[in-house]
């Protein structure tokens, strides 16, 4: 979208989308891009909140130049420092050699070991105040939301809240930019891929980030990624909190691999065990061809989960490895664990998901069931048995 699109009387979107990139962070897939976020508040002094990523940057300074219209560009806020919001400050500060750079300590120290970057920085401190004319821009510090120098930055004559990073997510904004525009299934999905992976392991942090705002009027909330939400920004507010209390909605996550279709026998035979019970969101992901990504998404969503995988040279089989220590990184808690696998000659791959239960602390529901080559007709039946079992024990969750 080459658009300028006004966000309210003299503010503006100026951002981009970037369809080219495949992997955002080099780790997590893009199917339908990504949006860099960028704003701009024309007033006596014209201030600019966040950049965008270098490979979009010709665009993006098209559309910087045509809202300033002649006029210089006084203020460059920072709220993150992450290279797709900061990766147009170095050129910024060569068009723009008067540009003053706003931002915390900590976003100081990244400018300059980013872009060597130390001049006209102005350091500001928590809830204080950059006075632009009409229009009056407050900070408030949210640390480790994901970064150590993130901010957000209040505008409180249309009370606009800039956030950074936090409350956006995945996608592209072709067809509109605000919430009421867009396709909210998808992108619901898509932020909360962004927030289970990206943002998740700081949850903590993100309840105190919510606390700290609390007091404040939040009319429009512009994040650096995804949609603007103008017609119900408590919506993505509630799902933040939700998602970062670690609550979970009434459903079935099953990930399972199998090399020679014996592993995924059994997963049928869980999955027969989770029919009833009037729960019918179930997800069934095959770790061998399935990105991380939306397992972990799906897995964040919904209470129960079902691990499945044959051992593999004494260990997991590695797709399903891999998930496991990404999961423990995110350090969730509180779901419901059902586990299952094969072995041949040695096991160890069931016992590897027994002590990552353990580690994180989630519900073991019995049976666990480990099949020897190839499952029996017993093992097939304890597989059933356990599903039934996590039904019964997600109906008394909720």
């Amino acid at each position: 979208m080459n658009q300028i699109i006004p966000i309210k009387e003299s503010i503006f979107w100026i951002g981009t989308n970037d369809h080219e990139t495949h992997l955002f962070e080099s780790i997590w897939p893009l199917p339908r891009g990504v949006s860099y976020n960028s704003y701009i508040i024309v007033d006596e002094k014209t201030a600019l909140i966040d950049t965008v990523k270098n490979s979009t940057s010709m665009t993006y300074l098209d559309k910087l130049e045509k809202v300033l219209n002649g006029k210089s560009l006084d203020y460059l806020i920072i709220n993150h420092m992450e290279p797709d919001h900061s990766g147009t400050i170095k050129i910024l500060t060569e068009l723009y050699p008067n540009l003053k750079i706003i931002g915390n300590t900590k976003t100081a120290d990244f400018l300059k070991n980013f872009y060597a970057i130390v001049d006209n920085f102005q350091v500001v401190e928590d809830q204080s105040v950059l006075d632009l004319g009409k229009h009056k821009l407050q900070f408030h510090f949210t640390p480790m939301v994901h970064w150590p120098e993130t901010m957000m930055t209040y505008e409180t004559t249309n009370k606009i809240l800039f956030a950074g990073d936090a409350f956006g997510g995945f996608g592209s904004l072709n067809a509109g930019i605000f919430d009421d525009e867009v396709d909210l299934e998808f992108f619901e999905d898509e932020i909360l891929r962004y927030f289970s992976n990206i943002v998740g392991k700081y949850s903590s942090m993100v309840q105190k980030a919510i606390a700290k705002l609390s007091g404040l009027d939040i009319k429009i909330i512009a994040a650096t990624h995804g949609p603007v939400w103008r017609t119900n920004p408590g919506n993505i507010i509630d799902m933040y909190d939700r998602w970062s209390r670690h609550e979970a909605e009434e459903g079935v996550v099953v990930v399972f691999a199998s090399m020679y279709g014996n592993t995924e026998r059994m997963m049928e035979s869980v999955a027969q065990g989770l029919t009833g019970e009037n729960v019918r969101r179930i997800r069934i992901h095959n770790a061998a061809t399935t990105h991380p990504s939306y397992m972990i998404r799906d897995i964040w969503r919904f209470k129960a989960v079902v691990l499945g995988s044959p051992t593999y040279n004494l260990k997991l089989f590695p797709p399903v490895e891999y998930l496991l220590q990404m999961l423990e990184n995110e350090m969730l808690k509180n779901r419901i664990l059902g586990i299952f696998g094969t072995f041949g000659w040695s096991g160890g791959g069931v016992k590897a998901i027994r002590e990552f239960a353990e580690r994180v602390k989630w519900d073991l529901i019995e049976p666990v069931v480990e099949a020897k080559c190839s499952p029996t007709e017993e093992d097939l039946n304890q597989c059933f048995t356990m599903g039934q079992n996590i039904l019964k024990k997600l109906k008394q969750s909720f």
